[in-house]
């Protein structure tokens, strides 16, 4: 993420730790902290829900009932309002200081959007969209890291209706995060769901079934629904098409079989249902940026 120029031109440092620039409208604040100097034990808080992404640098975090973790650029951190953050600035300089924005964003404006998906885009099961379990650290994906850079523009901007569009990329923000969460709790090896939750049987079934072939028509009908109810249902829970799922699942199920030196490439992609080791390449890649032959002899030099 690049903050604009204009902002690191007329911006005040006031201060080397945690230097804050804030810019507030309706429904949401964004501010964005600078660190130029080594800290530690840094006390942050905000009295709405928030977003925190960062930008440049490591912080570490200590947060409440929560193991210490490095935060890095391209990963993002939703907090509950109220939230202690204890935080640590190990490598900050002048020159190279840490950078972190922070996206509170009003519970009213949260709850205005969690009642329109539940009327437009409702989950399967009966079961509404809620608030996501607070302290959830994820990797921005694309579409995330694309409305960060945006919000950062606007507001940043001088416009007369910089109100009007940042309340529609906030809304596209809330419900992409919802669900990427709802995505973490699918792909978690872990998750517990109601029994009676379709979308939780078809995961199921996937991660039982990666050695076969899978398509809509089989996992429509193991969810009770048409193929093209179910491809939107499951898109509109996840934030993914099933197939992506369905590849993320069989990336992972690789990662764990390459680790093996004694089984070849062919045995691995066979072994995760790809039609062919053209494919199993381009998708690996993909997803790891390496491919599945460097990534099993990286392994192997480091047991070295």
């Amino acid at each position: 993420m690049r903050l604009p120029e204009h902002f690191l031109n007329n911006r005040k440092l006031e201060s080397l730790v945690e230097n804050q620039s804030s810019f507030t409208l309706d429904h949401a604040a964004m501010h964005i902290f600078e660190t130029h100097q080594q800290a530690e034990q840094v006390l942050l808080q905000f009295d709405q829900p928030v977003l925190a992404s960062m930008i440049e640098g490591k912080k570490v975090m200590h947060l409440r009932d929560y193991e210490s973790f490095q935060f890095l650029p391209g990963e993002s951190l939703v907090l509950p309002s109220g939230e202690l953050m204890c935080i640590d600035f190990p490598e900050a300089e002048y020159e190279n200081p840490t950078r972190c924005l922070a996206m509170a964003i009003s519970e009213e404006k949260i709850t205005k959007v969690l009642d329109w998906m539940n009327e437009t885009m409702p989950k399967t099961g009966g079961l509404h969209w809620g608030l996501m379990d607070y302290n959830f650290h994820f990797v921005n994906d694309a579409a995330v890291f694309q409305i960060l850079q945006r919000l950062v523009f606007l507001f940043t901007e001088d416009h007369p209706y910089k109100d009007y569009f940042v309340d529609n990329m906030l809304r596209e923000l809330i419900i992409r995060i919802l669900q990427t969460n709802e995505l973490k709790i699918y792909g978690s090896d872990t998750f517990t769901l109601r029994e009676n939750s379709r979308l939780a049987h078809v995961v199921r079934y996937i991660r039982t079934h990666l050695h076969e072939s899978l398509d809509i028509a089989t996992l429509s009908k193991e969810a009770c629904m048409s193929a093209s109810h179910f491809h939107r249902v499951f898109k509109n829970e996840l934030g993914i098409s099933p197939v992506e799922f369905i590849n993320n699942e069989r990336v992972k199920l690789a990662v764990s079989l390459l680790q093996n030196p004694e089984i070849s490439i062919k045995e691995v992609y066979m072994c995760c249902g790809f039609e062919s080791r053209s494919y199993f390449n381009r998708v690996f890649k993909h997803k790891q940026q390496i491919t599945p032959g460097d990534y099993q002899r990286l392994l192997q030099r480091s047991m070295f």
